[in-house]
């Protein structure tokens, strides 16, 4: 069995009758447990009075839920700041800080040292690590941030990769407020966006543009029946 799993395992066995304490001393604070026997937490963890905490949710090291916030179903959340009011369903939370009002998940994964401000979304398999998300943007599904920092206000499309690292060394992304870079993006690092800055959908980013740039770079689209005649098979 790997080390991981054994660390969980032993996580997991912590005298029932210290569980049911700590759980009760929450209780008395307004927190608040769907189902309080599926809950796994280290001594070290705090919740703060009127949280929600679902089943299935394992919190570890030094993590500190904030007031109000919802923990749904299936998370592991460990040495980490859960903000005020924030929603987290399903996903992996490793030495990081999320402000308030954040809404993460399903399926997200937080790595070491990502910061995500204020009412921000962090949505469906989107993976973070070693970066910045600021107040207002919005990283919703199946793209991955790694060495980057993202500015406010920002929308980051579908399947965008922050494309980090060269074989040889991870080099870091800067995009500015207000910028929306569109679906099927790759950035390529090192490069700057300049703040109120378009990329559109399917551009290979690999210069830093200035400010208020509006930018395409994907090959021409192009028709051929003959092609399709030879390569569709019929009936």
């Amino acid at each position: 069995m790997c080390d991981e799993n054994l660390f969980y395992m032993g996580k997991m066995r912590m005298n029932k009758r210290l569980r049911k304490k700590i759980i009760k001393e929450w209780k008395k604070k307004g927190v608040s447990f769907i189902d309080e026997d599926s809950v796994f937490f280290d001594e070290k963890v705090e919740i703060e009075e009127g949280v929600v905490v679902y089943p299935n949710n394992h919190l570890y090291g030094d993590t500190v839920i904030k007031k109000g916030a919802i923990i749904k179903p299936n998370n592991i959340i460990t040495d980490s700041i859960i903000g005020e009011e924030c929603t987290v369903l399903s996903s992996v939370i490793e030495k990081s800080t999320v402000g308030k009002k954040v809404s993460i998940g399903p399926n997200a994964h937080l790595r070491p040292n990502s910061i995500v401000e204020d009412n921000c979304r962090i949505g469906n398999f989107v993976e973070i690590k070693n970066a910045l998300v600021k107040t207002k943007s919005k990283v919703s599904h199946l793209t991955y941030v790694g060495d980057a920092e993202i500015g406010e206000n920002c929308n980051i499309g579908c399947g965008v990769i922050f494309v980090n690292y060269n074989g040889q060394i991870k080099q870091k992304s800067v995009i500015g407020d207000n910028c929306f870079i569109g679906s099927n993006c790759n950035v390529i690092a090192p490069v700057e966006v300049g703040k109120n800055s378009f990329i559109a959908a399917g551009t290979t980013l690999t210069k830093s543009v200035e400010k208020e740039s509006f930018i395409i770079g994907r090959a021409r689209q192009e028709k051929n029946d003959k092609l399709a005649q030879k390569y569709i098979k019929k009936d």
